[in-house]
C-alpha cells in the first residue's frame, strides 16, 4: 500500500499566506486553499481545524517573517530615524515582487460584510498592538527630549500607522517603491521639530 502523503505545514502556511495576501481573507475559500496545497478537505481540517485557524497561523507567520522587519526600525536611536526607517521598510515590503503588493493584514481587513467576526477582531487587535508599540517608543523619545515637549506620541503613532496603511493601499493599486518613498518623504515633513 502507498503511504499517505505527509503535509508540509510550513509550505502549506506559505501557500496560504500567498493566497490570503492576494485575495483577502473572505475571497479565499477552503477549496482554494486545499487545491493550492494539494490536500483534501479532511486533511486540511485535521491540520488547521478551520480556515480561521489557518489564517491565525498565517498572520503569526507574517508578523514574524515580514512585519518584524519594519518594526525592528523602532530600535533606531532617534524617533524620527525610527519613523523614517519603519515607513521605508513598509514601502519595501509592500512593493517586494516576491509576493503580492500591499500588506497581507490590510488586504485581509478589507471586507464586504458588516459583521465584526473573529478574524476582523484579530486584525484589529494586531493593528492596535502595533500602534501601541510605536506610541510607547515615541513616549520614550519624548521623555528623553528626542521629541519636543508639545509632541503627542499617541497622535504621532496614529499618523505613522495611517501613512503606512495608505501606502499599503497605494501599493495594492500599483504604486512603485520610489513613489512610496516619496510619500515617506512628504509625511516626514510633518514631523515635529
Amino acid at each position: 500500500m502507498a503511504r499517505p502523503r505527509v503535509l508540509d505545514i510550513d509550505k502549506a502556511i506559505e501557500t496560504a499566506t500567498d493566497l490570503f495576501w492576494r485575495n483577502g481573507y473572505e475571497r479565499t475559500s477552503v477549496a482554494d486553499l486545499t487545491n493550492a496545497m494539494g490536500i483534501t478537505p479532511p486533511s486540511f481540517y485535521f491540520a488547521f481545524s478551520s480556515k480561521d485557524g489557518l489564517f491565525l497561523r498565517v498572520l503569526e507567520h507574517y508578523l514574524e517573517t515580514r512585519l518584524s522587519y519594519a518594526e525592528a526600525a523602532l530600535n533606531e536611536p532617534t524617533a524620527r530615524g525610527a519613523a523614517e526607517l519603519m515607513l521605508c521598510r513598509m514601502a519595501d515590503l509592500y512593493t517586494d515582487a516576491s509576493h503580492p503588493p500591499g500588506c497581507l493584514a490590510v488586504n485581509c481587513a478589507l471586507a464586504g460584510a458588516d459583521d465584526a467576526g473573529p478574524i476582523r477582531g484579530e486584525l484589529s487587535k494586531l493593528r492596535e498592538a502595533r500602534r501601541a508599540r510605536l506610541r510607547d517608543r515615541l513616549q520614550e523619545a519624548k521623555a528623553s527630549g528626542d521629541l519636543p515637549p508639545g509632541a503627542d506620541p499617541d497622535e504621532l503613532a496614529r499618523f505613522l500607522m495611517s501613512v503606512g496603511w495608505g501606502m499599503a493601499f497605494d501599493a495594492r493599486s500599483g504604486a512603485k517603491r520610489e513613489q512610496l518613498y516619496g510619500t515617506v518623504e512628504r509625511a516626514l515633513k510633518a514631523w515635529p521639530s
